[in-house]
Parts: structure tokens; C-alpha cells; sequence
């Protein structure tokens, strides 16, 4: 009896431990609460916490011949949260292998100058001498540490990371290599004492197959020259570096005599170049300061190479470098227009960009060879402003780049109310008065897989955007956007890129008006005008083939609907070739 007695109360001290008191229930049930908020809430502060250890996958090469996935490590990375979210799962193996052919290196970082990148400028550049990385010399620190939109997000979206380095956005819009590898050791000499450069051939033949005017193919081609000189290797300058960019352009674009179209060009080589060997583009100096968190750049520049840009609207011939709304524009100097002017451009957060500029406004049609500075006619100033969102979403951390733009130019330009009209009848008009020019824009895209590696264009995105301009002013006020561009289309080949975009035109009230009170007074509205402009439409359809070492070649689609903003012309399917070389 002693012995089942004892084993009666053995069982009841362990059922009396294992059944939960009152009074711990209620401390569990705070602890778990106060957890629960701790890992729910993000805030914007720079996170403190690490994730758990992970098996990140290395940066395997892969080819068509190779399945296997890298092995995975272990180790530990900061976080913006505390809890397993899309920053701690780590990307998915097979979407970071990088093709055989890649020229960029594992951490997605490329050497610049590299050819072919869009915008078609040398990109952003901090001098060799700063010690924090390759990622330093083309994406600047944020001045603090706290995540901005990001932190909205749910962390099963958010990927932003503490210590992540933003990689730069760029389009390889030129095949991956240089043409004569013979010439690495020579530039790999010249890099080592500060100075890189890159020479491109970019050729387009494009020719009106039904619709337009008439049929028959037009050809034109652009030779360029950029380098970077970094002052730093060369007189200890820290921080600075000087860039400079030349070219030579030949040919005759269709848009005009083919389609009757004055507005927008069908082909990215056209016009603004002169009639010279060497057209001077770019020539101004670089200043990283404040611990790389400041860029300043000032000299002759084009405004387009910085502002309303976007490297997957350039890999377009139509909306290269920047939407045509706002290239028409004398205060937007369209490349290669350049101007003297100055920009200034910091990270706020980790996930935001913000740039402010002033540039001296001339007429698109001065100085065509981009030497005479003295023969420019200055008639204001403009001044840009453009916010960038720039979040990393799930575990794959897909970019997206999300800008909200404005620029004011104080020239006063002509009423589009008497563009139409002579003189003396435009006198006439009640209510015409020049007025200065505000630009606005917003553009987006998203990727929205990754395949190929680490860097920013490993992957596909979606994009679309919208730009207004004072109608008074303009001819074109409206346009508005929206397509994709697409990786490993044909699973072999990673490094082809498909794109296809949309673009809407709307010829300003303003201008509209001003024909058809010509057209109601009986007068000639003029030998390129066919008929009162309305708006148009424009398909355009790519495939770039990284055909071989150097070499892309890029057939190319186009369906324009209402040439010539009329309906007086018939629609007009146009098919051409680009084809771009890297020495």
C-alpha cells in the first residue's frame, strides 16, 4: 500500500508542475505579446537585430550544359526585422546563377566606363581611391540609416537589408565583351593610372514596310568616344574625376519623309549633332564628398543623362534617352544638347534618392557642334527636382525604381495659339500671352522575376510612366506609357533581352486650336502638316541577341498609328536593325 501510495503522489506533483498556474499563464501571455510586437513592428530605424544563420547560394556560372546549383554556406546578415521575412529567407538558387557569358562580376557590380550602357553617358563614377567596395564607385551611402517608403511594406515583401549596397541600374544595351580583347592589357594598364574609356559603334537601318508616306529604308549610325579621368590617381584629388564624351552621327532618320512625322523620332540616332567629326557632349567634373553620401557634378552636360531617365526606356529607339514630351523642350537639353549646368544628388534613407539641378536653357538648334559655347543664345534657367523610391521586394530582392519629377524653366515661350497662324491674324487672338514651361513626370518599373544573378537586370520587369508639359508652351503636352522587358525568353539564352512598349502622344489644346482656326480661316497649315493633330500611337517590339564578344545585334518592330498626329496618313509598320559594337 506505501508503494502505490507513493506512486499516487509522484503522479499528482508531476500533473501539479505540468498544469499552468493563473498568475504564469498571465506572464506568458505578455511575453508573447510583447514578442509578437517586437518582430511585427518595423520601424524606420536602422535595424539592430540578426537573422538567423542561412545558406546563401554562391555565385555559380551556369550554361545551358550545367544543372547542378552551388553548394550553400552558412552565415549571418543584419536585418530589418528580427523575424524570418524576405530579407532572412535568402534568394532562390536558381534565379542568382549567372550565365557563362555574364560580364559582370558576382556581386553584380560592373567595372565602369563599360560601353553600352544606357543612359548613354558614363555613369556616376567615385575615384579608385575609396576603400569600401566596387559598389562605391556608382551608387552613393544614404546620409542615414533608417529604411524610408520601405518600411511600410510586410516583412514578407520587404528585402532591404542594413548592410546591402545598392548595385547600379543600368540596360547592357551593347553585347557583353569588347570586340578586341587584344586591348585588355592596354586599358587595364591605362585604368591603373586613372584613366578608362570605352569607343562604340551603334549603327541603325530601319525601313517603312506598308503605310506613311512611302516605303524605302533609312540608315543612320553613331560613333562615340567617353572616358573617365580619375584625379585622384592622377593628382591625388580625392573625391574628383573628369568626364568627357564625344561623337560623330551621320545619316537620315524616315520619321520625316517617310511617315510625315515632326514629332517623335523612330530612330534613337538623329539630328542635334552637326554637321561635324566630333561633337562635343559631355565635358564636366565629379565631386564624392561627405564620406561618399554627396555627388556634385558641374561642366557641359546633356539634362537627359540625369533627369526623367530610365536605362529600360533606352533600350527603346523611341523613348531613348528620356520620354519625347519632354525632350521637345528647350529646358530639357536632349542628348547630345548639351549645356552648362550643375547637379546635386544624396540618399536621404537607404531606399530613396533625391536630386536637384540648374541648367543654362538655349534654343535645341544652337551651338549644333558642341564647341561654339559663345554662339549660345541663354533664355532662362531650369531647374529640375526628381524623388526616387527605390524598394527590394520578396526573397529574391526584386528592384523597383519609383520617381516623381518636376522642372520649372523661366524662358518665356510663344503661344502655341499662333503657331499655325501669320502674324497679323494671330495679333488678333484675345488672351495670347507668352508663359514660362512646367514639366512633370512619373515613371515606374518593377521587376518582377529574377534570372540570371545578383545584379539589378538580372530579370524582367514591368514599367509604365506618365509626363505632362504647360500646353501653352508645347506642341506635345501628353504622353503616357506602360510595357516590359524580359530575360531568358529562350531558356538558353539569358542575356537576350525582349522588350515591347506603348507610348500615347497628345498634341497640346493650345497648338490644336491654332489649326483649326487656320483651317476655319481657309489658310495653309503648311507643307508638313497634313491635316489638325490630335494624337498618336506608337508599338515598338525588340529582340537584343548578345550575339557574340562585343556584339549585339537588336531587331527591331514598330506600328505607328495616326503618323503625323492626323488621320490623313495611313498607319505605318516600320522594321529595322540596330546593331551596336564595343571595341
Amino acid at each position: 500500500m506505501r508503494l502505490s501510495e507513493e506512486r499516487g503522489l509522484r503522479a499528482q506533483r508531476t500533473a501539479s508542475l505540468m498544469r499552468p498556474r493563473k498568475k504564469d499563464t498571465g506572464y506568458l501571455a505578455l511575453a508573447l505579446l510583447a514578442s509578437w510586437g517586437a518582430n511585427s513592428h518595423k520601424a524606420g530605424a536602422a535595424p539592430i537585430a540578426l537573422e538567423k544563420p542561412v545558406a546563401p547560394v554562391a555565385d555559380a556560372i551556369v550554361s545551358p550544359a550545367n544543372k547542378v546549383r552551388p553548394n550553400a554556406t552558412a552565415t549571418t546578415r543584419p536585418l530589418n526585422t528580427g523575424m524570418m521575412d524576405a530579407g532572412s529567407m535568402g534568394p532562390d538558387p536558381a534565379a542568382i546563377k549567372r550565365p557563362a557569358n555574364t560580364p559582370i562580376p558576382p556581386s553584380g557590380v560592373p567595372v565602369l566606363p563599360t560601353p553600352g550602357y544606357a543612359t548613354m553617358s558614363v555613369q556616376s563614377y567615385a575615384p579608385a581611391g575609396d576603400e569600401q567596395g566596387a559598389a562605391h564607385k556608382l551608387e552613393l551611402d544614404a546620409l542615414t540609416s533608417w529604411e524610408g517608403p520601405s518600411s511600410l511594406l510586410p516583412p514578407r515583401l520587404d528585402a532591404l537589408r542594413r548592410m546591402d549596397m545598392n548595385d547600379p541600374y543600368y540596360v547592357p544595351t551593347a553585347g557583353s565583351g569588347h570586340l578586341v580583347p587584344q586591348l585588355t592589357g592596354p586599358r587595364n594598364w591605362l585604368h591603373d593610372r586613372g584613366f578608362t574609356f570605352s569607343f562604340t559603334y551603334k549603327g541603325e537601318a530601319m525601313g517603312v514596310m506598308t503605310g506613311g508616306l512611302e516605303k524605302g529604308v533609312s540608315y543612320v549610325h553613331e560613333l562615340t568616344l567617353q572616358g573617365v579621368f580619375d584625379l585622384e590617381r592622377m593628382a591625388r584629388l580625392k573625391g574628383w574625376s573628369v568626364h568627357a564624351l564625344v561623337m560623330e552621327r551621320a545619316g537620315k532618320a524616315l520619321q520625316n519623309g517617310r511617315l510625315g512625322e515632326y514629332y517623335v523620332a523612330m530612330q534613337e540616332v538623329y539630328s542635334l549633332s552637326g554637321n561635324v567629326a566630333a561633337h562635343l557632349v559631355d565635358l564636366y567634373a565629379e565631386k564624392r564628398m561627405m564620406q561618399n553620401r554627396l555627388d556634385v557634378i558641374f561642366g557641359r552636360m546633356s539634362l537627359t543623362h540625369v533627369f526623367a531617365t530610365s536605362p529600360l526606356l533606352c533600350s527603346f529607339m523611341v523613348t531613348c534617352s528620356a520620354p519625347v514630351a519632354l525632350k521637345q523642350n528647350p529646358g530639357f537639353s536632349v542628348y547630345p544638347k548639351a549645356t552648362w549646368g550643375a547637379r546635386v544628388r544624396l540618399r536621404p534613407t537607404r531606399d530613396t534618392a533625391l536630386q536637384v539641378g540648374a541648367y543654362s536653357v538655349s534654343a535645341l538648334t544652337d551651338n549644333p557642334s558642341g564647341w561654339s559655347w559663345g554662339a549660345e543664345n541663354t533664355t532662362g534657367l531650369s531647374l529640375p527636382i526628381e524623388f526616387t523610391w527605390q524598394p527590394f521586394v520578396t526573397r529574391n530582392r526584386l528592384p523597383g525604381h519609383y520617381v516623381i519629377g518636376y522642372a520649372h524653366d523661366t524662358t518665356r515661350y510663344a503661344d502655341k495659339i499662333a503657331s499655325a497662324l501669320p502674324a497679323k491674324v494671330a495679333a488678333t487672338i484675345p488672351g495670347k500671352r507668352s508663359a514660362p514651361s512646367d514639366m512633370f513626370w512619373v515613371e515606374a518599373d518593377q521587376m518582377v522575376y529574377r534570372l540570371g544573378g545578383r545584379n539589378m537586370m538580372a530579370g524582367g520587369y514591368l514599367m509604365a510612366g506618365y509626363v505632362h508639359v504647360t500646353p501653352r508652351v508645347v506642341n506635345l503636352s501628353d504622353q503616357a506609357y506602360a510595357g516590359f522587358s524580359l530575360v531568358g525568353v529562350i531558356p538558353s539564352r539569358l542575356t537576350d533581352r525582349l522588350g515591347v512598349l506603348y507610348s500615347w502622344y497628345h498634341v497640346s489644346r493650345r497648338r490644336r486650336e491654332s489649326q483649326i482656326l487656320a483651317q476655319d480661316a481657309g489658310l495653309s497649315l503648311g507643307s508638313t502638316l497634313h491635316g489638325v493633330q490630335n494624337n498618336s500611337h506608337i508599338i515598338e517590339a525588340y529582340y537584343a541577341i548578345d550575339a557574340f564578344p562585343g556584339v549585339l545585334i537588336q531587331p527591331t518592330f514598330q506600328y505607328m498609328i495616326h503618323p503625323g498626329e492626323t488621320h490623313h496618313i495611313p498607319d505605318a509598320s516600320i522594321m529595322g536593325l540596330k546593331l551596336i559594337a564595343n571595341l
